[in-house]
Parts: structure tokens; sequence; C-alpha cells
């Protein structure tokens, strides 16, 4: 029997994992686990945004991989029922990669969220991520990341702050929220990166964009970019130095991309509060949508 601390919330590891994994509905179709994930995250920000910047950023990025998934929705009839074993078994379509890109999209939900609802549930949440986090050397970066959030969050929450140490304080946010998207990144997403298929690999790294969903076109180029449009141009020298094909498979190449194109821009969206929500609250309103629809085929 999981243990919980006198104000009932989980006290363990273990318990924090399985109190963030019941805030998703019973094991069901991969499409809509997706869209789940995408709009707790969306959720997630809109409790601590000055705070929780990396959970505004998977939101995002886990509604935008709902396009890679569209291989097992292949066989919906007209009620929402899906067919997976019969989606599955097209082998033309990849159908393993796009199984990798679920196993992906899961683990970064289960490896990170239920730190955020452990460190917003407590008094004191940093202190209480130290308390869980630290007899475990994996989740060193982690706790070092939300510690670097918490210094900050705690500077700008004090009225008494300065316009310099509030400036400061916000960049102290972002790096930490910086530091756990490397962590996803690094130790959550590139093992399973590395067992994609060439081809898979290939297409992901043409196809890989983020926009946050604005309206007006002036608007959208400002919020846009590509891998592939970085990799020719921010990223040449890169890709000339290593004399290697960039890759959204491969770390190092995506990483330049999420830290120096994707990160800025969602910083400048952040900045537009009215911009964010818009983008956020379509996440949710798709998990709306969604969630009236059956998944699985009954038995």
């Amino acid at each position: 029997m999981e243990h919980t601390d006198p104000n009932g919330l989980p006290d363990t590891v273990a318990g924090w994992r399985s109190a963030a994994d019941s805030l998703l509905s019973p094991p069901c179709c991969t499409f809509h686990r997706n869209v789940e994930i995408s709009s707790r995250y969306a959720w997630l920000y809109t409790q601590q945004p000055t705070c929780f910047k990396w959970a505004g950023m998977a939101a995002i990025a886990s509604h935008h991989a709902r396009l890679v998934l569209f291989p097992f929705r292949l066989d919906a009839d007209r009620s929402g029922y899906v067919d997976l074993p019969r989606s599955l078994s097209r082998r033309r379509l990849l159908t393993e990669d796009a199984h990798r890109m679920r196993e992906v999209n899961n683990a970064i939900y289960a490896d990170i969220f239920w730190v955020h609802l452990a460190y917003l549930a407590a008094a004191d949440g940093v202190e209480d991520l130290r308390r869980l986090l630290g007899p475990h050397r994996e989740y060193a970066g982690l706790l070092s990341a939300f510690e670097t959030i918490d210094w900050g969050r705690a500077v700008l929450s004090d009225e008494g702050s300065t316009a310099a140490a509030r400036r400061e304080a916000a960049d102290l946010v972002w790096a930490g929220n910086l530091a756990l998207l490397e962590h996803e990144q690094r130790v959550v997403v590139q093992p399973l990166f590395d067992r994609l298929s060439g081809t898979f690999a290939r297409l992901v790294s043409m196809g890989s964009t983020t926009t946050f969903e604005v309206r007006g076109l002036r608007r959208e180029v400002r919020y846009f970019t590509s891998f592939s449009a970085y990799s020719l141009t921010a990223g040449l020298g890169d890709a000339l130095r290593t004399r290697t094909v960039p890759s959204m498979a491969r770390f190092d190449d995506r990483w330049r991309w999420l830290e120096t194109s994707v990160v800025p821009r969602f910083r400048r969206l952040d900045a537009d509060q009215d911009l964010v929500d818009r983008t956020l609250g379509r996440v949710v309103e798709e998990a709306k949508r969604y969630a009236d629809r059956p998944c699985l085929v009954p038995t």
C-alpha cells in the first residue's frame, strides 16, 4: 500500500508517479492518450505560468506529435472506434516507428509530469523535492533544475525585488526550464530515438516544425521554425564542421535547434499572455472534443 503524508499526499516517488498516471483515463488508444497528455501539460502551465515554462512547451510539442501518431487512427470508423490491430499491421506506414513515438510521448509524461505535481502540491515544493529526489542519483538533474526555478520564483514573488533582480530571476527560471528540456531530450527521448529506423528519422527531420498557432501571416512567420530550414541556415556551420547530415534523431543536432530556435520563440510567445493562453486553449479544446469519442473496439 502506498504511503501518504498527513495531508493525504503521496510521500514517495512511486506514489507521485501513480498520482500523475491517475490523471489520465484507463489505457486507451495512442491518439487519445496523446491528446490527454497534451491537455495535462497545458493545465500544468496554467497553475504556475511564471515558473512552469517547460510544461507550456511540452503541451505544444505533444500536441504537434499527434500528426506522427496519425497511423494509429487510420482504421477509425464513423463512430470513432479504432481497429488498432489493423492499423498496426500497415508496415508500409512505418507503424513501428510511430509506436516508438508513442513510447516517447508516454515516457516524457511518466518521467517529468509528476515532479511538477509534487512541487505544486507541497507548501515548500523544492524542499519536498529534495526529500523525494535526493536519494535517487538519476533525478539529480531534475532536482537541480527545480532548485534553479525555485530561486527565480522566490525573487519574482517578492514585491520588493528590484527590476534588475527580477530580470535576473526570470533568466534563472528559464535556465531551470531549459535544464528540464535537456534532461527530457538526453535522458528520456534519445534512447528511444536511437531505435528509430533511418527512413523515419529522415522523415521526422524533414517534417519537424514548431509553430504556436497564432493568427496572421506576420505573426506566423515570427513564431514558426523548421528543423530542416534551421539546418540549412543557422545550423549549416555545424553540419559542415561535423561533415554529417543533420538529423532530429541525433541529440546534438536536435538540441541546437531546440535551444537556439524553438525555446527563444516560445519565450517570445510567453511574454504575450493573450497569445499563449489562446495557443494552449486550442490544445485543451481538442482534448474536450475527443473526450467523448470512443477509441477502442468494445469487447
